[in-house]
């Protein structure tokens, strides 16, 4: 199926606006041009401040879904925030990352881009599967190492 723009958009846009704008731009560092949200603010507290912004990042995300995202920009989405996340969550380096990557105002564009303009449609099937190949695949690489080295340690060890 494919996406077509469209003319309006739902009321929820505006809700889903002024998220993303309280999460990542709503302050400014006076005398700047510097922009920055609770999503920066939380962030400070290492470790359980990322996982609070994520899921509110995460619920954001869901209420893009219902408001008509494919399962391409919802995969698009999911890769800023966690990538929002990960980054993030490296003190220092990670509060600096959140100044600029801004995931939630990203994936507002995102959704904008494909509700207004037809964008980021199609389906993420191949991504997923593709994703789950690979996890499988490093799955038997780990427990293949785990027995090569059990193994070893036991030799190891008979030999003494």
């Amino acid at each position: 199926m494919i996406n077509t723009p469209v003319e309006t958009a739902p009321k929820e846009f505006k809700f889903l606006n002024a998220m993303s704008d309280l999460l990542d731009s709503r302050f400014r560092i006076p005398g700047t041009n510097i922009r920055f949200g609770l999503d920066f603010l939380v962030g400070l507290v290492p470790y359980a401040g990322d996982l609070v912004t994520f899921a509110f990042s995460g619920v954001l995300v869901l209420a893009m879904v219902r408001n008509g995202a494919s399962g391409m920009l919802a995969l698009k989405m999911l890769g800023n925030v966690l990538l929002d996340t990960l980054v993030g969550s490296i003190p220092i380096l990670g509060d600096l990352f959140d100044l600029g990557f801004k995931a939630n105002r990203r994936n507002y564009k995102l959704l904008q881009e494909h509700y207004q303009e037809g964008k980021h449609g199609g389906s993420a099937w191949p991504v997923v599967v593709g994703v789950l190949f690979v996890l499988l695949l490093l799955s038997f690489l780990v427990i293949f190492i785990v027995v090569k080295s059990f193994s070893w340690m036991i030799h190891f060890i008979e030999q003494y």
